[in-house]
């Protein structure tokens, strides 16, 4: 089976992006300046990356709000038409995480529902609507100097609040912002028409913005201290295992896997997500064992080498009590690396309260 293509995916071969089969799609992995630089020009500057690969379910017409505030998790309560809520769909019986979303809420009765490319046809089976992935592009721009490039091509779009909605006019096509994003840094994510996608990713590049493929993008999710569905979300995951209770909206009469969550807040989650800082620059990875005390107590679920600490990261689900500055032993490749258990966004991190130890044989 062929790999689906963003509508930019000539843009990324004529940069000469490394292109790998990610969800079903041939998307940009890295460019040859790197993943680390690419990584480190959306912590200081602005970085721009495809992410045409997620999906957009449009639910449009009246009883649209009702049917989504009775499906995700979330309290669409909360916000209002114009603006962005993260959410999940739940499993009925456990409350695990089926996947975790993103709304727009762009109009009184319309709603862009974005799920992980992997789970759009799930999603659109809970909510309904109509899958509009095909007829857009989606194309991030984050950083501390986000809002400056964007503001070069589509000052309207720059302009969006984080976590809002509103739409914009360019090369005279109607085009959607929103103040969101998966990197820990500030920026906007704009949904353009197929036809005008190459106009605006020339146009930030020309900016300033720097590409940056799906390599930087993990790490810099990683750093933030933000799950990944498939790792710390998925099936026998619940929010309140991954930290997450308050994407619940717990005085909604009713959404899916209600009664689950209530039950497990009531007993007491048995394990919880948590960040784990490395002593040395070796990466940690997932599927190594965590050991406290001599004994097995977690393992790490998704783990790399953090440029900005110039450290290994990861997260790992550990026993509830475990508290801040634990010391914990990572098992992996028949080495054990010391760690210690931190409060995330990792690159906000303050290293004196990091481990000095090395690995160990």
């Amino acid at each position: 089976m062929n790999s689906r293509r963003s509508p930019l995916h000539d843009a990324h071969v004529s940069l000469g992006a490394r292109l790998v089969d990610f969800s079903g799609w041939e998307m940009p992995l890295s460019y040859p300046s790197g993943t680390i630089a690419e990584h480190l020009a959306c912590r200081t500057g602005a970085a721009v990356f495809d992410v045409s690969h997620l999906g957009t379910v449009r639910v449009v017409g009246p009883g649209t709000r009702e049917l989504l505030q009775r499906t995700l998790s979330n309290d669409l309560d909360r916000i209002g038409p114009g603006r962005a809520q993260y959410t999940h769909l739940l499993d009925e019986a456990e409350g695990s995480v089926v996947d975790d979303i993103i709304v727009w809420w762009t109009g009184e009765d319309a709603f862009d529902v974005m799920p992980n490319a992997s789970n759009t046809s799930g999603v659109r089976a809970a909510v309904g609507g109509v899958d509009v992935t095909e007829q857009r592009a989606v194309i991030a721009v984050q950083g501390p100097g986000a809002r400056v490039a964007l503001g070069a091509v589509a000052p309207d779009a720059a302009a969006v609040p984080r976590f809002a909605t509103r739409e914009f006019d360019f090369c005279g096509a109607r085009c959607t912002a929103a103040g969101t994003g998966y990197t820990g840094e500030d920026g906007v994510e704009c949904a353009v028409p197929v036809e005008t996608a190459r106009a605006l990713w020339d146009g930030l590049l020309a900016a300033g913005a720097r590409p940056a493929g799906l390599g930087a993008r993990d790490t810099l999710r990683l750093e933030a201290g933000l799950p990944l569905h498939g790792h710390e979300l998925g099936p026998g995951i619940t929010p309140l295992q991954a930290g997450l209770g308050w994407v619940v909206g717990w005085e909604k009469p009713e959404f899916r896997g209600r009664d689950a969550v209530l039950a497990e807040r009531a007993a007491g989650v048995r394990r919880r997500l948590r960040a784990l800082v490395g002593a040395g620059r070796r990466p940690l990875r997932a599927g190594a064992v965590c050991v406290i005390g001599g004994e097995p107590v977690g393992e790490v679920t998704s783990g790399n080498f953090s440029p900005v600490l110039a450290r290994g990261i990861g997260l790992a689900f550990l026993p509830p009590d475990v508290a801040d500055r634990t010391l914990v032993t990572v098992e992996q490749g028949g080495s054990r690396l010391e760690a210690m258990v931190v409060a995330p966004p990792f690159h906000r991190l303050d290293l004196g309260a990091a481990p000095d130890a090395g690995e160990r044989d």
